[in-house]
């Protein structure tokens, strides 16, 4: 196999025409490159170079060679560039993943800033079912994740702390309790319920809403189940049923034909944090994101 670093002597003695002038611009003495370029004929198998006049000219393997050497140095060029680019976070793929409560606020706002600063990088948002385990599996990049305040970060990743979002009570407008400006959740225990856990396993939202209803001494009577926030926002303002919901959700869907009131004992909560793997924390693409979020998170404050 041919040594690209001898290649790439050949290409300077052939732009020079001479071994001598190839020496001096490489810092080397002739007689150092006068041995690389016999080793590399050696590898090539054929003459490299010929004699004319008082320096040397290339055959015809040694002008295949002395391309070849250019384009290698090229790929290089252009690796290197390519390798500074994405450590700066100037460009590359961005793949951020999301659960339903809470992202779908925050990423939006926070991607349209970055994506000004950084319009060579490839954006790849999604609503995941699992944004933890893609990021551990390296499936994604990053992800903004929710959980309860006290939950341990998931293994293998670093957690940025974006904000505490509240739950609240949504009542029909015209329900009894909306004339409470404050509820005891135990005052929801008997209403019916519309619940966002439309599969077997809930996500952390309303995992969060059953953990505070038990701990107010009773578990919620669903009559109706979606997956979708606008649709249980629907059935909630036709009256069949109450919910909780994230403060931040509801400053998103708004409150028509709702009433919106805080509760407590207990007021549940989600931590909303970004998640990354603990090897890419302090990587610019991270941070600079990072930012953009808290510039999200303080516009809905």
């Amino acid at each position: 196999m041919l040594d690209t670093r001898r290649m790439q002597i050949l290409r300077a003695v052939v732009t020079s025409g001479s071994v001598t002038t190839a020496a001096t611009n490489l810092g080397y003495t002739p007689s150092a490159i006068s041995q690389q370029l016999a080793v590399l004929e050696r590898e090539a198998g054929v003459p490299l170079l010929e004699k004319a006049g008082r320096g040397v000219r290339a055959t015809e393997a040694g002008v295949l060679v002395a391309e070849q050497a250019g384009s290698i140095a090229k790929i290089l060029a252009d690796t290197t560039a390519e390798l500074a680019a994405l450590r700066t976070g100037a460009s590359g793929r961005l793949r951020i993943r999301w659960c339903a409560s809470g992202g779908d606020a925050l990423i939006p706002r926070a991607l349209t800033a970055y994506r000004a600063r950084r319009p060579s990088m490839r954006i790849e948002p999604c609503l995941s079912a699992a944004p933890a385990r893609e990021v551990q599996d390296g499936e994604a990049d990053l992800a903004v994740l929710a959980a309860a305040p006290n939950d341990p970060a998931p293994t293998g990743l670093h957690l940025f702390p974006l904000l505490d979002d509240p739950f609240r009570a949504v009542l029909p407008a015209d329900h009894a309790l909306a004339e409470h400006e404050l509820l005891d959740l135990a005052q929801l225990a008997e209403e019916p319920w519309v619940s966002m856990q439309a599969h077997a396993v809930p996500d952390a939202c309303e995992q969060a809403v059953f953990d505070a209803c038990s701990a107010a001494g009773f578990e919620p009577n669903v009559a109706v189940r979606t997956d979708d926030f606008l649709t249980a926002q629907g059935f909630v303002a036709s009256g069949f049923g109450v919910r909780l919901a994230s403060r931040l959700a509801l400053r998103i869907a708004g409150g028509d034909g709702v009433a919106v009131r805080p509760v407590q004992r207990p007021e549940p909560s989600l931590c909303l944090s970004l998640a990354v793997r603990d090897s890419r924390a302090s990587e610019p693409v991270i941070t600079e994101l990072l930012d953009d979020l808290h510039t999200a998170v303080e516009e809905f404050a």
